[in-house]
């Protein structure tokens, strides 16, 4: 199977909602995922497109030879220090398959290689174990905790924060 990023497209709406309203997926993300609709997804994906124009952030869909929808991995918050935050979300169908570890791959190769970005950066809730180990297995390197920060749920949750510099970045 091969997979590719493309800029994401109002014809991912369907998709995207589908792992926003997965209660699998989306009990990690706040309510504003939760609650999303076609319209606000659209907004989003309309948003996306302009940010992209600007250079300000890049919101790719991960998609197979067939242009499926099979997730989002995303550079945003582009910064003047040559920093930017990196996100993924898959469709359920399409987890632990190896598509992830090779969308995010790609987007620091883009990232590095490319832009020319110094530090890639995430956050993740620190009871995620499997997103921990997914972003150390692909050599983000952990920087710390902020403690109760966020809301998920009604619960308030701590947050991991790992990154990349573009000299650990090294290659595929």
């Amino acid at each position: 199977m091969t997979y590719r990023l493309r800029p994401i497209e109002q014809k991912d709406c369907a998709g995207m909602l589908e792992w926003m309203h997965d209660p699998q997926i989306n009990y990690l993300y706040t309510d504003k995922i939760k609650n999303a609709t076609s319209a606000s997804v659209s907004r989003f994906i309309e948003d996306a497109q302009e940010l992209m124009k600007q250079q300000k952030a890049y919101h790719y869909a991960i998609v197979d030879e067939k242009d499926e929808y099979l997730g989002t991995i995303s550079l945003k918050d582009i910064e003047e220090v040559k920093g930017a935050e990196y996100a993924i979300s898959m469709r359920g169908a399409y987890q632990g398959r190896g598509i992830a570890s090779w969308a995010t791959q790609e987007i620091l190769r883009i990232a590095f290689e490319e832009m020319g970005l110094h530090r890639v950066y995430l956050n993740v809730l620190s009871d995620n174990e499997h997103a921990n180990k997914f972003y150390v297995r692909n050599r983000f390197r952990y920087e710390g905790e902020s403690k109760e920060c966020i809301l998920i749920g009604g619960e308030i949750k701590s947050l991991k924060w790992y990154a990349m510099l573009a000299e650990e970045y090294g290659g595929n």
